[in-house]
């Protein structure tokens, strides 16, 4: 029965090869599903992961891209039933794929997708693992596609190269008086993902890559400083609470260019500062930090201990 079994995927492959020779690539592509199943059925991972692979990145290199795509769907789908685990070797045989397939290609948005769900596999990472949007990101700031370059990168450890990107982007597409709103959204946004060390680097890269910006700090742009001293004190918890609570006072005209910026600092106060969150109709971001914080010099500690045991969300959940 085996032999039998064996003796017919032979056969397949062998029409395979003669599809591939004649160049006709819809032929092959049925042949390629149908080893699929067959492999599939044996779980014969390894073979199928090779088959699958080489054979998207052969209809890719001919522009069969929805074929191709197809195959790159079902290589990402054997790595999840297989239950293999997230490795660097993959994601780069997944970016192979991923740089060759059509941006228009529909295919292209569940592939990558299906890969981010499969990388997430024993690991913390809710959205994907970071290694594979920076790998993501840098592919569709090579087609120029900055809106989802800029959304991968944020799930990303590169801080680095989100900031080159955002120069690029800056000095391509925005406006003078936008060069510290660029980098802004993406340190708050950072923080708002618990990112420090990200939020940092990509504020320390900007600055410097910047042919516009001045060496500092200080920097002639007050939202720049603000974000400097935001990082610097973002380490000291419940200690930096009224630091915090002064400096978005101090820089309020500056943070209110951007209506976004009092949800990340809602967020940031939770996740750092120990701040509840603020109260439905209050009187806004500023004033209830410094309404709480000045009631907090009058407050007992148990008080404090109610502050210490505010509910936090998900800072994911709070991006654009």
């Amino acid at each position: 029965m085996a032999s039998r079994y064996s003796h017919g995927v032979q056969r397949v492959l062998a029409k395979l090869e003669a599809s591939i020779n004649s160049e006709n690539y819809y032929e092959a592509h049925q042949m390629y599903r149908t080893l699929y199943f067959r492999y599939l059925g044996q779980r014969k991972y390894s073979e199928l992961l090779e088959l699958l692979y080489s054979g998207s990145m052969l209809l890719l290199q001919h522009e069969q891209h929805a074929s191709g795509a197809d195959l790159g769907i079902l290589f990402v789908n054997v790595l999840t039933q297989s239950g293999t685990v997230p490795a660097q070797n993959f994601f780069e045989k997944i970016m192979s794929l991923f740089s060759l397939m059509s941006p228009t290609s529909p295919e292209r948005e569940v592939f990558v997708q299906s890969a981010l769900k499969w990388s997430i596999k024993g690991t913390d990472y809710k959205t994907g693992h970071p290694d594979l949007h920076q790998k993501i990101a840098q592919i569709f700031w090579r087609e120029k596609n900055y809106i989802l370059a800029r959304q991968h990168f944020i799930y990303s450890r590169d801080g680095s190269g989100c900031a080159a990107m955002l120069v690029e982007l800056h000095e391509q597409r925005g406006y003078m008086n936008e060069i510290d709103l660029f980098i802004a959204q993406a340190v708050l946004q950072y923080l708002c993902l618990q990112n420090k060390a990200t939020a940092q680097e990509a504020f320390n890269s900007y600055t410097s890559r910047h042919p516009k910006i001045n060496s500092g700090p200080p920097y002639l742009l007050p939202l720049l400083n603000f974000l400097f001293f935001l990082l610097k004190i973002i380490d000291s918890g419940k200690l930096a609470y009224p630091v915090f609570a002064v400096l978005c006072e101090q820089y309020q005209i500056s943070l209110n260019r951007d209506p976004c910026y009092r949800q990340y600092l809602d967020k940031i106060g939770q996740l750092f500062f120990n701040i509840p969150p603020p109260r439905p109709r209050n009187q806004g971001l500023f004033g209830s930090l410094l309404q709480s914080f000045f009631n907090g010099l009058e407050d007992d500690d148990s008080d404090d201990e109610q502050r210490n045991t505010a509910s936090t969300s998900h800072a994911a959940q709070e991006l654009d």
